[in-house]
């Protein structure tokens, strides 16, 4: 496949609408969308379908049975007959804390030096409107879009998409493509290319309760009573030892083992990012267990991880307070490689504490986790994407094995492909979020120029 085409055109208007194509990006950053705090999810759906109509393009809001609106709005074309499912959502992290944001807090969107600020400059809003202005410039110069659009938007991706499944399954038909993509996330610190990710990792996300007394009783009775913090800690060293191996038997199951493709591109992506640049912007001196070139890339990508998010137990106050707590809780991520299943993962999880004797830790699983999924670089959609990041950025892209939306992926398999355009230090789910400006309407040509290779890919 050609890595360019001709889309002079198409990239001209982008640049001359990009006064206009920035002032949308600032209305849309100043409506708070907070789906795990449920807050202006309905009037942002609504902001949206109207900037849609506005555009040009098709939009319409699909009720969910629980929460808030699907934006969904279809754009057919003549020139091909592949059709191009472009997955973004409109939610956005909660902010918090609010007292770290500078620039105005993070529904300002205020521009610094080229710089925009708010929560969800990058993720995802400015991917949002990269798939809307992409359509709009390619109606607005040829009178039409070079390969069938479907445009979904979401409103809970933050939050594990729990009724997005049941409106796939419920549409179907609605959905059906060629090919999905998602523009989310930046591209990679050093080359400044973007990420091309041919796959998906699931996550489990679990909590552990642990009790004991039936309330918290003084300490002198320690000798007595259970500490359910102390069985805490002693079941997650068996889960994870400080090689950071999991020890859940046979956790690594059928899990995906690089190919020979593969293993070119986790070389090709050790000899071009700049791990110096990504320890600083991570803000540690080594990376974790010494690795550092195409093995930390390796475990990046293909390693399955259990990740502590917290721990909450008992009383760290002021001053100090001699108590056995009755209960303690810690919360897990466990990233999951395909072909690695989040049901029988968590059944072997489940298994594994019982058979350790932690009769008295409970196992709580959130949500029905996606399963992960993993597609060919020989894919239409795979080879399509290469092509228009090596034509917008002047270089190939640097391709990843698979990345941190399934919930569609379950009703209706579409070959599928993540990949993002902001800068690097764009503060994803972290105060002061942020888009450079000259980014954002680069990936707005990175978008037009996806749908332009597609539609051109043969069958």
């Amino acid at each position: 496949m050609s890595h360019s085409t001709n889309m002079q055109d198409i990239y001209d208007y982008i640049d001359n609408h990009a006064e206009e194509f920035v002032a949308d990006l600032q209305r849309f950053v100043r409506q708070p969308s907070v789906s795990a705090q449920d807050i202006g999810l309905r009037d942002c759906a609504e902001l949206l379908r109207g900037m849609m109509h506005d555009d040009g393009l098709p939009a319409e809001l699909h009720e969910t049975k629980d929460g808030p609106p699907v934006v969904f709005g279809e754009v057919k074309s003549n020139r091909s007959s592949k059709s191009l499912l472009c997955y973004s959502h409109y939610d956005v992290q909660p902010p918090e804390p609010i007292e770290a944001w500078s620039h105005g807090g993070p529904w300002s969107a205020e521009i610094v030096d080229g710089v925009l600020y708010g929560r969800g400059a990058t993720d995802n809003k400015s991917g949002v409107l990269a798939f809307n202005k992409a359509a709009k410039a390619f109606l607005a110069v040829r009178g039409e879009v070079p390969v069938g659009l479907k445009l979904l938007i979401e409103g809970e991706e933050e939050i594990g998409s729990p009724n997005l499944g049941p409106w796939a399954e419920a549409n179907k038909a609605l959905l059906e493509a060629d090919g999905m993509h998602c523009l989310d996330g930046s591209v990679e610190v050093g080359p400044e290319v973007p990420d091309v990710s041919l796959g998906l990792k699931s996550v489990l996300f679990v909590e552990l309760v642990a009790r004991g007394a039936k309330t918290d009783v003084h300490s002198l009775n320690f000798p007595l009573v259970p500490n359910p913090v102390w069985d805490l800690v002693h079941c997650l060293a068996t889960i994870m030892d400080r090689d950071r191996n999991i020890l859940i038997e046979n956790w690594a199951e059928g899990i995906y083992v690089p190919d020979a493709d593969h293993e070119e591109f986790l070389k090709d992506k050790a000899a071009r990012i700049n791990f110096d640049l990504l320890r600083e912007e991570l803000g540690v001196e080594r990376f974790a267990l010494g690795r550092d070139g195409v093995d930390a890339v390796r475990a990046r990508t293909y390693e399955p991880t259990a990740n502590i998010q917290g721990i909450i137990a008992g009383y760290t106050g002021k001053g100090t307070k001699t108590i056995v707590p009755a209960e303690a809780r810690v919360r897990l991520d466990f990233r999951l490689i395909p072909n690695i299943q989040p049901d029988v993962a968590a059944k072997k999880l489940r298994d594994h504490i019982k058979a350790q004797g932690f009769d008295n830790i409970e196992v709580r699983t959130f949500e029905r986790a996606e399963e992960p999924y993993k597609i060919s670089a020989k894919e239409d959609i795979s080879k399509s994407i290469i092509a228009a990041a090596h034509e917008v950025y002047g270089e190939p892209p640097i391709v990843n094995g698979v990345s941190a939306e399934g919930a569609i992926l379950r009703h209706v398999w579409i070959p599928c492909v993540l990949t993002g355009f902001a800068n690097p230090g764009c503060n994803l789910h972290a105060p002061d979020e942020n888009i450079h400006i000259d980014k954002y309407i680069q990936g707005i040509k990175y978008a037009a120029a996806i749908m332009e290779h597609f539609g051109r890919s043969e069958r």
